[in-house]
């Protein structure tokens, strides 16, 4: 039998796999050298001389020799004669563009003339959990604002854009009485209205902001003390005539009455929409005495059902010889003029004063000046 041939494959070694690797990466950059002497050769540019050529060339005629030299530096030769234009024109041909800077013209201040009959005025007066008063109010815009407290300047505010401000200092005040105004800076024009503050010292839940004006005067921050059950009651004005009147709810139909220093001064019956209005002549009250207001709510036998006790301390009041009440639905001007007036025949008193032609026409938020019975 003939024998088969067969053929080892032998694995090649790490040597031979380094060798083999140089010689390609050799090879390579042959190639690539070989290529770029060609390339350059073929430009002439920058190319070295050939030994033969040289040789050659030096038994060929002068001119020629010198024509072959230019072409072989034409690239260098026309970037230099480039650069040559270019800083000839720049010398003397090109002409520096002068840029012209255009500043808005800045506009004259403008001084705005303040209207002296705007005078400052309180929005916010009340007092925060910790004893902290808070002030708002508004006036002219971007003017300062002085608070004044029992007649001395605390600090001064800067309205903004909408003429608002605002102030709240960190510090609590102590427990008593306060009388707070604005003042106007520049011109100096002092608010007609001040807001009375009692802060209690039995916690902010019992103290009272009262705003006095010329109309009367505004419950801005009641205290708790004014609501017991279905009794609540939701203001108490004094006019500098000495009328007091106190408005505010109760359960339909009841009696309430009310005392001054636990003296009787007045009664009015709760309406079915559940509000009252006792007015009472009590006489002048003394700027910083202390007194003690009760408002009492009675069943039908007379038995008292619900309690409203508040002790204050009588500030220096402003006011005129009216006040105002705001209708509620369910009011006629009857039932107004006897829990104001004391009598409902004086209605005709109120409606002459609201210039009211229809008696029987009245309309809920109807804000109506209630004179007093001379």
């Amino acid at each position: 039998m003939a024998k088969k041939n067969t053929k080892i494959k032998t694995k090649p070694s790490t040597d031979d796999l380094i060798d083999s690797a140089i010689a390609q990466q050799n090879s390579w950059m042959e190639n690539r050298r070989a290529f770029a002497q060609r390339f350059l050769h073929t430009l002439n540019i920058f190319a070295r001389p050939n030994p033969k050529r040289v040789s050659n060339e030096s038994t060929a005629p002068k001119s020629d020799k010198g024509n072959r030299g230019l072409r072989a530096y034409w690239f260098p030769i026309f970037c230099a004669l480039v650069v040559i234009f270019v800083a000839v024109w720049v010398a003397f041909f090109h002409t520096p563009v002068h840029r012209v800077i255009v500043v808005p013209a800045v506009p004259d201040p403008v001084v705005r003339a303040i209207d002296t009959e705007t005078v400052p005025t309180f929005d916010i007066v009340r007092i925060e959990r910790g004893g902290q008063i808070v002030v708002a109010g508004r006036w002219v815009p971007h003017q300062n604002i002085s608070i004044l407290i029992n007649g001395k300047i605390v600090a001064t505010e800067r309205t903004d854009s909408r003429g608002e401000f605002v102030y709240a200092p960190t510090h609590p005040l102590a427990a008593g009485n306060y009388t707070i105004s604005l003042l106007g800076v520049n011109p100096d024009i002092k608010s007609e209205d001040k807001v009375f503050v009692y802060v209690s010292e039995h916690g902010y839940k019992n103290s009272v902001s009262l705003l006095m004006t010329a109309e009367g005067s505004t419950l801005l921050q009641a205290p708790t003390l004014l609501a017991d059950g279905d009794l609540s009651v939701s203001k108490i004005d004094y006019l500098s005539t000495g009328r007091l009147v106190v408005t505010g709810d109760g359960l339909p139909r009841l009696r309430v009455s009310l005392s001054l220093d636990d003296k009787y001064i007045g009664f009015a019956r709760v309406s079915d929409h559940r509000h009252f209005g006792i007015g009472a002549d009590i006489g002048d009250l003394t700027p910083g005495k202390e007194y003690s207001l009760a408002v009492r709510m009675h069943d039908g036998d007379g038995r008292t059902v619900a309690t409203i006790k508040h002790d204050f301390v009588m500030p220096e009041m402003t006011g005129d010889d009216d006040t105002f009440y705001t209708v509620r639905r369910g009011d006629c001007l009857w039932v107004i003029a006897r829990n104001f007036l004391r009598r409902g025949i004086l209605f005709s008193m109120i409606a002459e004063r609201n210039n009211i032609e229809n008696p029987d026409l009245i309309y809920p938020k109807q804000l109506l000046q209630i004179p007093v019975e001379e």
